[in-house]
């Protein structure tokens, strides 16, 4: 789940100091535009966020209770389903209150904590993301070190790295951001406080402030990536290389759930952030948006679940207590 900035924003010269207002609270219009549709909306999100909580967190407990789970790939699910609920519990609740109350208000203070821990759990996904597919490579390019190196220790010196990582980063990025003068209007145009539409209420020339979010960004989301591009490379021609049909389905079914993963969260950061300055609108942005960071992790679970036999068996062996 990281909300990657856009560089195309508009560049304004600072305004007289007459026109600078010391905002204290921003306004979120989430979905204001579609007054009539506010309950309907209230529900599904309401509905939405059940269904990602309760998912997730079922995945969460039957790696940690399950003997037959206790594996460093089922490890690092753990890890990634729990940061699912973490992700969309800093924007969905805050959306349903919203909603519910029509008082879509935020203080300056609650806005930056927002973003910051948005751009924190984007990154930690960036991170775990790669890290589950070096787990991958090891288990099918180097079984027989495999043990020896993804032992308990290491397994927690990466999964800690990956959440821990972003933090110094995104906090300095954060109070950057939220150190500059705004102008007058303090509507965000999303339903939650993203770089983009933060920056667009920033007065002054914020080049310099678009250019360091645009290259910590890229630097957060292509590093991982490549690194994963990498490990999927060798573990394709190492499988295509096994003479056992039955191994080799066995291989491409082990990777295919994070594989698929991989592509639903990378996939939709480029359609979401990368596609042309011409097609870029509030509501298609929201739109967008919104099956990035609620969307997805709702369907990460099923992608799991049903792609893997161990954990459907864990499942029911859950149920049936």
């Amino acid at each position: 789940m990281l909300n990657l900035p856009f560089p195309q924003m508009k560049h304004q010269e600072k305004p007289p100091e007459d026109n600078l207002t010391e905002l204290i609270e921003f306004v979120l219009l989430d979905f204001a535009d579609v007054p009539h549709l506010q309950w309907l909306l209230f529900g599904l999100f309401l509905v939405i966020y059940i269904i990602i909580v309760m998912s997730n967190g079922i995945i969460f407990l039957i790696t940690k209770l399950d003997p037959s789970l206790q594996t460093p790939m089922y490890f690092f699910l753990g890890n990634f389903s729990f940061l699912e609920i973490c992700y969309v519990s800093v924007t969905l609740p805050r959306m349903l209150m919203n909603l519910w109350t029509q008082r879509r208000t935020i203080s300056l203070v609650a806005c930056a904590t927002q973003m910051c821990c948005i751009l924190v759990l984007g990154t930690t996904e960036c991170f775990l993301l790669a890290v589950m597919a070096y787990d991958r490579y090891m288990a099918i390019c180097n079984p027989l070190h495999y043990p020896l190196t993804m032992n308990h220790k290491t397994c927690i010196q990466l999964a800690t790295g990956s959440w821990i990582s972003g933090i110094p980063v995104q906090i300095g990025q954060t109070v950057q951001i939220f150190s500059l003068p705004f102008c007058d209007s303090n509507l965000i145009d999303h339903f939650f406080c993203d770089i983009p539409p933060v920056l667009k209420l920033a007065c002054g020339n914020t080049f310099v402030n678009e250019m360091m979010v645009y290259i910590v960004a890229v630097l957060i989301v292509s590093v991982p990536f490549l690194l994963i591009l990498i490990s999927y490379g060798k573990i394709i021609s190492t499988i295509l290389k096994l003479h056992s049909a039955t191994s080799r389905a066995k291989a491409f079914s082990t990777c295919s759930s994070h594989l698929t993963v991989v592509v639903l969260f990378f996939g939709s950061a480029i359609i979401t952030y990368l596609r042309p300055k011409a097609s870029h609108s509030a509501r298609i942005d929201k739109v967008l948006s919104l099956f990035y960071t609620v969307v997805t992790p709702m369907f990460n679970p099923l992608i799991y679940s049903l792609r893997n036999k161990e954990v459907i068996t864990a499942l029911r062996k859950l149920l049936c207590k």
